[in-house]
């Protein structure tokens, strides 16, 4: 099938660059024509919140991406929309995560869907955002009434979709592996490139800072004396997106500067290996959640997890065998982790995630994707 997919990609950096790239790639792997729309201009500078939206890393050269979409300019959504109908893809996917995009993508879906060839397909993120504004829901309906058929990687979220629409073909399907990091590395290897002895007790927190993610209960927990007396740190790598001061604060009340190892900025791709391999355990200690690339990043790099008991983080890491899933409170989450060293978890942890981790593999996603094409070509 000739496949077009609009969202971020490169020169784009982040989570949703990468997804799209994987995905895009195992369709054309699959045998589809597959290419990416990507944008000119994803958010105006004032509302973007981190450092930069660009990577530094050179192009993708198997993939075509097209830079063609602003976010903002509805008369670029009008040639946008002219140029696809013309190009007829049987296919004209989205991965929708953020209400501000509703209005660009939607109006370019319903210009696209008057050629009576192209399905639009979406794969959902998140519908209702972690962080709530005014207006989002007008604008994710205004987007949901324009696709087809969804896709949603958590059951949370399925939930969340039937306040739109209970009319139309929707597929559950996990998030697949982010397998395009890199290979494994020993725990000495990485370890010895971030200055961490292998005697060291690790745990991590990656990814993107936001309120929602809790970094501020796990940094509580590793307050905690059973903590401290057990040598515990904890390697904080990601990219604050809100104002960092309150974190400081905790770390500097508690005495913790000499175990919470702070990497505060965007780890490239080249690097993520490097941190994933050097923790002991992934910790997700989250308010709020729906599904999440971490865990994903983790099960690719066979890490155990300790993950709160939030949206889909429970149905993707089960308790007990991948890891251990809890409330969201600083007790809980200290406990689990003393829990995971003085039981010696580690290994038997790993050794489930190899097991499971098979069951998360893109391939799935391209399956759903040709069978829910399947399903509207029959009406």
């Amino acid at each position: 099938m000739k496949i077009s997919l609009i969202g971020t990609a490169y020169p784009y950096r982040g989570g949703l660059a990468s997804f799209n790239e994987r995905l895009v790639r195992e369709l054309n792997t699959q045998n589809h024509q597959a290419n990416i729309y990507t944008f000119t201009l994803q958010y105006p500078s004032f509302l973007f919140p981190g450092k930069s939206q660009f990577s530094s890393g050179s192009p993708p050269e198997d993939l075509e991406i097209i830079r063609r979409v602003n976010s903002v300019n509805p008369i670029n959504w009008l040639s946008t929309g002219a140029k696809i109908k013309a190009e007829r893809p049987d296919i004209l996917m989205y991965k929708f995560w953020l209400p501000f995009m509703g209005p660009c993508f939607g109006s370019i879906a319903r210009l696209v869907k008057r050629n009576q060839h192209s399905k639009i397909i979406t794969i959902i993120d998140n519908i209702i955002p972690h962080e709530k504004r005014p207006g989002d829901f007008l604008l994710a309906k205004y987007y949901a009434n324009s696709c087809d058929a969804f896709i949603t990687m958590s059951k949370s979220v399925t939930e969340d979709l039937k306040k739109f629409t209970t009319s139309k073909p929707v597929s559950y399907i996990p998030h697949p592996i982010y397998d395009n990091f890199g290979d494994i590395i020993s725990k000495e290897e990485a370890r010895a490139g971030l200055g961490l002895s292998l005697e060291d007790k690790v745990i991590m927190f990656f990814g993107i800072i936001r309120s929602y993610k809790g970094l501020d209960l796990l940094l509580k927990a590793m307050a905690a004396d059973k903590i401290k007396e057990r040598g515990i740190k904890l390697l904080v790598a990601g990219e604050f997106y809100e104002d960092k001061t309150p974190y400081y604060d905790i770390i500097k009340e508690n005495g913790l500067e000499g175990s919470v190892l702070m990497h505060d900025h965007f780890i490239a791709n080249e690097d993520v290996k490097q941190y994933f391999c050097a923790a002991d355990v992934v910790v997700q200690p989250y308010k709020s959640a729906t599904q999440s690339g971490i865990t994903q990043m983790a099960y690719h790099f066979e890490k155990p997890m300790i993950v709160t008991n939030v949206g889909g983080l429970p149905e993707i890491v089960p308790d007990g065998r991948a890891g251990w899933t809890v409330n969201p409170d600083e007790t809980e989450i200290a406990d689990a982790i003393v829990k995971f060293y003085d039981e010696e978890k580690e290994q038997f942890f790993a050794e489930e995630v190899r097991k499971l981790k098979h069951q998360f593999s893109w391939e799935n996603m391209v399956r759903g994707i040709e069978d829910l094409y399947e399903q509207l070509s029959k009406k």
